[in-house]
């Protein structure tokens, strides 16, 4: 006997839901994984995907260092693990080919905290950017307005950045 595919599930019984995947399958309610709809490259987490999917053309992003303030009104995506893992210039890396970011900004102290090394490394990562400095408090004065953040375990001094959508 065969059931129409709303009907299918209703058969079940109740006591045997450790083998509702093997049914499913067996009876046709899901199809066997090929492994072509699956992501392989490019950003994994699903949560700064969703994140991501949510910002709109001169919405902000913030990827911020591992000191930074927690805002409980914004949605923070915590990528932190370890001092130094992930950096910002990494998670900058890694959105850069699919997010299209018209703006930056950084505050202006992070010239007089860091090494000339370090100051090279995010003017490469943001190369091609139009990036504005301002004091670190102007700067977090802007944080409210951003669609969400991405907390790093940078240790960077005011190496964060606010991305303003295309």
């Amino acid at each position: 006997m065969t059931y129409p595919a709303v009907a299918r599930a209703a058969v079940l019984p109740a006591c045997n839901q450790a083998r509702w995947p093997q049914y499913r399958f067996a009876t046709g309610l899901i199809r066997r994984h090929t492994g072509g709809d699956m992501l392989k490259t490019g950003i994994l987490n699903p949560h700064v995907l969703s994140l991501l999917a949510r910002v709109r053309h001169t919405n902000a992003l913030v990827i911020a260092d591992r000191g930074f303030p927690f805002w409980p009104l914004i949605e923070t995506v915590d990528l932190s693990l370890v001092d130094g893992v992930p950096t910002v210039l990494q998670v900058l890396a890694a959105l850069r080919p699919n997010f299209v970011i018209g703006q930056v900004y950084m505050a202006e102290e992070f010239l007089r905290a860091n090494r000339p090394a370090t100051q090279k490394a995010f003017a490469r990562a943001l190369d091609g950017l139009s990036l504005l400095r301002e004091p670190h408090i102007d700067f977090k004065r802007r944080v409210p307005a951003a669609i969400g953040l991405i907390r790093t375990g940078d240790t960077v001094p005011y190496g964060n950045v606010i991305l303003i959508s295309g």
